[in-house]
């Protein structure tokens, strides 16, 4: 398949997170950039976390905001010799986020399906009466407080621990605007809002007029409304989730030249 075949695409994920879906666009015919527009790092108050997790036989939930929060959180929970209490029930907003639980041997999973968001997750059965439920959220540092608020307002008992939080990159952009120069750039994937905003930051002037110029595949309505708050006002393709396959899926329909959503 070649699909994309002969496109300059910008891959923006932290390093270790993007070469599966430059792989996978390259198998399309695609020419996968790389530049890390965020890089994930250590929380601040790991003792705040620890306190969290050596707690976690008191819930009955826990939820994972991202495959970031997966990854960390068992990482960190291995290496102060912990395991997960066999009572606690797991969800995921997104196919990523399952996908490394899975391959952690974690196979009851809570995901919503069609788009990845917490408002579908909230939306979700076993969700609705949490009366009295403790619900741990493994997120990074900050980050929206919709479903927190939510689960709380139903009566849950709602407890974060930050594994990670999100920094500007240290790369240099140096050689992502040489490329950019030389053959152009025909679509950027960012996944997260501080991404994007890091992205616009470390390109400077002359590459953000670039951006602006540039089809953006964002993720979901947030994202699109980060874009046109930084005046990103050219072809934003709107993927429903943050995976590779969600990703993929709006750039063939955007290729197409059909609406992704």
């Amino acid at each position: 398949m070649t699909d994309l075949a002969g496109l300059n695409i910008l891959v923006t994920r932290p390093d270790g997170q993007a070469q599966g879906l430059m792989d996978k666009l390259a198998a399309l015919g695609a020419k996968p950039l790389h530049f890390a527009a965020l890089e994930i790092v250590e929380p601040r108050d790991i003792a705040a976390l620890k306190a969290v997790v050596m707690d976690l036989a008191a819930f009955h939930w826990a939820i994972f905001i991202s495959p970031n929060a997966v990854t960390r959180a068992f990482n960190l929970m291995q290496g102060w010799g912990l395991g997960w209490p066999p009572t606690l029930r797991m969800a995921a907003i997104g196919r990523g986020s399952a996908r490394e639980l899975h391959r952690l041997g974690i196979t009851d999973i809570l995901v919503p399906e069609g788009r990845f968001d917490s408002e579908s997750l909230l939306l979700m059965n076993p969700l609705q009466d949490v009366q009295g439920k403790a619900i741990v959220i493994f997120r990074g540092e900050g980050g929206r407080e919709l479903l927190g608020d939510t689960l709380t307002a139903r009566g849950a008992r709602v407890q974060y621990a930050e594994c990670y939080r999100r920094a500007p990159p240290q790369a240099d952009v140096s050689g992502l605007l040489r490329a950019w120069a030389r053959h152009g750039v025909d679509a950027v994937i960012v996944t997260s809002v501080e991404g994007l905003h890091h992205l616009y930051d470390a390109l400077g002037q002359v590459g953000r007029q670039w951006l602006t110029k540039t089809p953006l595949v964002v993720v979901g309505t947030r994202q699109r409304d980060a874009c046109l708050a930084l005046g990103l006002q050219g072809s934003l393709i709107v993927a429903p989730g943050a995976d590779d396959e969600a990703l993929i899926a709006a750039l063939l329909a955007w290729r197409a030249g059909q609406n992704p959503l």
